[in-house]
């Protein structure tokens, strides 16, 4: 006798023949959804589409619009140039993604010899594979067999990573002929990635491929910015001390070799902070203007960067934009009731402008400060003047909104945008996500200074993501320049902090399989201890122990 299971999704519930894949059930739903399906949840669990229903079931499908699917239909068009590359330029092609961006994905071709037409070519070859419509076939091997077939195949790097897992099995897909391990789910065929196009930057390429906030169209221009500058510089810097992946970078580790990468990646960061010094002092600036998204570091960057300013004979005074919130009962409320701290509205930006005007003319000012358990503002008892050549450091998300300082000379202004951008990645087809970087701070940071759990803060970041959108991005293309704070050794180190407050959220909870998926990102890094990082490094705001208060 046939076994049927209950599913319900989007308020529907029907009924489905054991052995049925979720590809099947999602044609009986895909009416509730404007784009096409590309994965599914099952009972806080993600799942392929070709997966089998076995229980009872609560699910909900995902598309390009979702994050989550989104994350899908990025690591799938990865997956299909690939092998578009391969038929292009031969089997000795190598794809090395560089680096991950909100426009698109910047990768070389390594092993072979490109010329003008190779982006056009590799185009077509990427159309070809998503009209034959192959199926990202999931297999699940042994970790051993998996080491021994990417030996085998000369890919290394894939194959040292797995080293340094202690999964038994793991999960390879394959199209066409080719197989790779990605971390995270495919779509279920090729047919699904529609929205794509690969173009020409620099000495390698980029692959357009639609955001979670833009969904169905691509940027109409991609051209080099300041935070290529640093990607660049980043990469460079990595490559010159030996460490091009998570692997080399687990090897140091398991020597104890760790200090030394410490060390250096602290040089990095400071040298950066350095040279900006020297830029600002160039060009005669007096307001410097620093924002970036969530947990950027932007306070210790700004303090940073105000002591090597003093090194140089230039007194400076900080002020986070913080202090200009206007007080709760003030304030605009969102739908849901709670308060707006993330847009423009909830800051005082009259009394912000008139202070800084008056700062920068020599005339005294009380500055504001926010009592943030009351939620409300107050002045400081003491007055701040500053010489003519005394420089004022902003920091905070709207620093770098055009309407926040209309009425100040352009000369004085410099603006700095700062997000912690991974030099590594932990192979030469998987990129490390900015967000993750940034996620794990905040996890981290939240709980130490506010008592707030990993659900929480995980529960929240939807919309900081979306106070991002609308508050920073649109402002980090027109800087002066821009401050990789990413730390080449952190994840191991935020790896020790972050994974037991992830294994505190619990099945059944809404961020579960977001939980789930950071901590097997987290497997791939050795942990390293926090002994030796300086009390005055930019992961100190995070972590905690930092002499910058």
């Amino acid at each position: 006798m046939d076994k049927y299971y209950k599913v319900i999704c989007n308020g529907k519930e029907l009924e489905f023949k054991e052995g049925t894949t979720f590809k099947e059930i999602s044609t009986f739903f895909e009416k509730d959804y404007p784009d096409k399906i590309l994965g599914v949840k099952v009972n806080e669990d993600f799942l392929d589409l070709s997966n089998i229903i076995t229980k009872d079931s609560e699910i909900c499908f995902f598309t390009k619009r979702d994050e989550y699917g989104n994350k899908v239909y990025s690591k799938s068009a990865r997956f299909i140039l690939i092998l578009a590359v391969k038929r292009v330029f031969g089997a000795r092609a190598k794809v090395v993604i560089v680096h991950s961006q909100d426009k698109g994905i910047y990768f070389k071709v390594e092993g072979v010899r490109d010329d003008r037409d190779s982006s056009k070519r590799i185009n077509t070859e990427f159309q070809k594979i998503v009209d034959e419509d192959y199926l990202f076939t999931h297999l699940t091997v042994s970790r051993l067999e998996a080491i021994n077939f990417f030996n085998k195949k000369k890919m290394y790097d894939k194959a040292n990573i797995l080293k340094y897992i202690s999964n038994t099995y793991i999960n390879l897909y394959r199209i066409d002929n080719i197989y790779d391990y990605f971390y995270g789910k495919l779509a279920y065929s090729t047919s699904q990635i529609t929205l794509f196009d690969v173009c020409k930057l620099d000495d390698g390429y980029i692959l357009k491929l639609p955001t979670v906030y833009h969904p169905y169209k691509l940027s109409d221009e991609i051209k080099h910015n300041k935070l290529q500058d640093i990607f660049h510089d980043a990469v460079n810097f990595s490559n010159n001390i030996g460490i091009k992946n998570v692997s080399e970078l687990n090897n140091r580790v398991s020597l104890g070799k760790v200090q030394d990468i410490i060390l250096m990646s602290e040089a990095y960061y400071d040298r950066q902070l350095m040279n900006l010094a020297d830029t600002i002092i160039s060009k005669k600036c007096r307001l410097i203007l620093l924002a970036g998204p969530s947990s950027s570091g932007k306070t210790t960057s700004a303090k940073k960067l105000s002591i090597f300013l003093k090194t140089r004979g230039y007194n400076t005074i900080s002020i986070s934009l913080d202090d200009y919130f206007t007080d709760l009962d003030k304030r605009h409320r969102l739908p849901d009731g709670s308060y707006d701290f993330e847009s423009i509205k909830a800051v005082n930006t009259r009394l912000f402008e008139k202070q800084i005007k008056a700062l920068l003319d020599g005339e005294e000012v009380n500055l504001p400060y926010y009592d943030f358990e009351k939620g409300v503002s107050g002045y400081r008892k003491e007055a701040t003047k500053i010489n003519k050549n005394d420089i004022i450091v902003v920091e905070g998300i709207h620093a770098l909104n055009d309407s926040l300082v209309t009425n100040i000379d352009s000369k004085y202004k410099f603006r700095i945008y700062i997000s912690p951008l991974s030099c590594i990645n932990i192979d030469s087809h998987n990129p490390i996500h900015v967000s993750d970087i940034r996620k794990l701070r905040r996890i981290v940071r939240d709980f130490k200074t506010r008592g707030m759990g990993a659900l929480e803060t995980l529960n929240m970041w939807p919309d900081i993501q979306k106070g991002e959108l609308e508050n920073i991005y649109p402002y980090q293309s027109n800087v002066d320049a821009a401050i990789n704070s990413s730390l080449l050794y952190e994840i191991g180190v935020l790896k020790t902090y972050a994974e037991p407050l992830l294994y505190s959220i619990s099945e059944g909870d809404s961020e579960y399989s977001e939980a789930l998926r950071l901590i097997n990102f987290l497997n791939n890094f050795l942990p390293i201890p926090s002994d030796d990082i300086p009390n005055n490094s930019v992961l100190r705001e995070f972590i905690g122990g930092s002499c910058f208060k």
